[in-house]
């Protein structure tokens, strides 16, 4: 862990000189709060997730801040396509068309060549407006290797009361272009089986029509496709006493583009549980969600105590309630612990299906990601935090996150019903945080 603190501190060192040759890292750094962080996600059998985060805050005067954030996310492993377990082993395609894979008897279709990297930016400046207000303007961007975002933020709060009361809203508007591997699926076409070879795409990128069956031939609408999504947000904190302070807000999203995910298939299966094809999802290309959230922090003798409860809806018809809390021990004036407890609960959007049944009609829109079923889930942990000699500060967190999808009131035919078609997500969060 040392190892990485000196790392830390050479990338500091080392930009710091090129900004200003002239300047040490102190110089350079001086008015600024850094805070860095590594943190390791590990599924079982799934997707593992490494992310650095780099923030700073640095202070202008006159409550004039400028607050910053690099965020490098590095996922790979297995990810769950939507197509159901089977009693037989399984031969699928892979979701860009490209090679296909075996799956065993029993288990759900993973495609294990997930594999991705994300690079996020983010820029925020806050300064007053009057006396008892101030404004904070943002800037959003992310990119992955078939995914971009950009977006912009504004804010305005106003103190009442000897700033015992903050009243606040907000507005946000993000741009996201979706360019999936091989293009865009036409929702429902069959998703075929391919060789992999390079003869199987024309000079686009496109998957090439050809009368053999072994070759592929999945149907595709275009190469990229965007969705825009405005934020609005409302919020109230209040002192209540000199140990409780309270926070409510309400937010709005409105969602227009596309919002399916080209990587995602139903089964189709016959009257005995059996997989005849499978075909691309397709979710509606605009969604309205709501959510209402609040928090209560408490100080105690000994430590302060954190509680919040999140409802979130949408045109979906995804309901949600998140329960989270966390209770900050003080060991010494200089180290404490942290338990934490998390609880969310979620019912599954209207267009969830887990399978699609041969010879019935097909419905406007479907999905079977688990993501968008009914489920359960939790997160147990505990953070332990120490102020060294020099005032920075390095903390440690360990957490277990456990996700139960549930069946929604769907009937198994067949042999599905000898299969697990709501396995549990099960993973270990570590991470590392000094700051400086």
């Amino acid at each position: 862990m040392k190892k990485t603190i000196n790392i830390t501190a050479a990338l500091a060192s080392a930009t710091c000189a090129l900004l200003h040759p002239y300047a040490s890292a102190n110089d350079m750094l001086e008015g600024w709060k850094v805070d860095t962080s590594l943190m390791y996600y590990g599924e079982t059998d799934r997707v593992t997730a490494v992310e650095t985060v780099i923030a700073g805050q640095k202070d202008f005067g006159d409550e004039r801040l400028f607050t910053g954030k690099i965020v490098i996310d590095t996922l790979t492993g297995a990810s769950a396509t939507g197509a159901v377990a089977q009693l037989t082993a399984q031969t699928v395609s892979r979701p860009s068309g490209q090679g296909s894979y075996t799956v065993n008897a029993g288990e759900t279709p993973l495609d294990n060549t997930f594999k991705d990297t994300r690079v996020q930016v983010d820029g925020q400046w806050t300064q007053p407006w009057s006396d008892v207000s101030r404004i904070t303007t943002g800037l959003h961007l992310s990119t992955e290797h078939d995914y971009y975002s950009l977006g912009f933020n504004g804010s305005y709060a106003h103190d009442f009361y000897n700033k015992n009361t903050t009243l606040s809203g907000g507005l946000a508007y993000s741009y996201d272009v979706i360019k999936p591997e091989g293009g865009l699926p036409v929702p429902f076409s069959t998703k075929t089986a391919s060789t992999g070879y390079s003869e199987d795409y024309d000079d686009d990128g496109y998957i090439e029509e050809d009368g053999d069956d072994n070759y592929a031939n999945d149907e595709r609408s275009g190469s990229s496709d965007n969705k825009s999504t405005i934020d609005v947000l409302f919020g109230l904190t209040q002192v209540i006493n000199r140990r409780m302070l309270m926070q409510f807000n309400l937010g709005v999203s409105q969602i227009n583009g596309y919002s399916t995910d080209p990587y995602k298939v139903l089964s189709i299966v016959n009257d005995q549980g059996l997989t005849q094809s499978l075909v691309y999802e397709n979710r509606p290309d605009s969604r309205i969600k709501t959510f209402a959230f609040w928090q209560t922090k408490y100080a105690l003798d000994f430590g302060v105590a954190d509680f919040s409860y999140r409802f979130a809806t949408d045109d979906w018809k995804v309901d949600s309630h998140t329960f989270d809390s966390r209770l900050r021990i003080n060991l010494s004036d200089s180290s404490y612990l942290q338990p934490h407890f998390r609880y969310y609960n979620q019912s599954a959007a209207e267009f969830f299906q887990p399978f699609l049944m041969e010879g019935q009609a097909l419905p406007e829109f479907a999905t079977a990601d688990y993501r968008l079923g009914e489920m359960t889930a939790y997160t147990l942990g505990l953070k332990y935090g120490m102020e060294l000699d020099n005032g920075d500060e390095l903390s440690f967190r360990l957490e277990y996150y456990q996700q139960s999808p549930k069946n929604a009131g769907f009937t198994e035919p067949g042999t599905l019903k000898d299969v697990d078609l709501y396995p549990s997500v099960k993973a270990v969060i570590a991470q590392v945080n000094y700051r400086f």
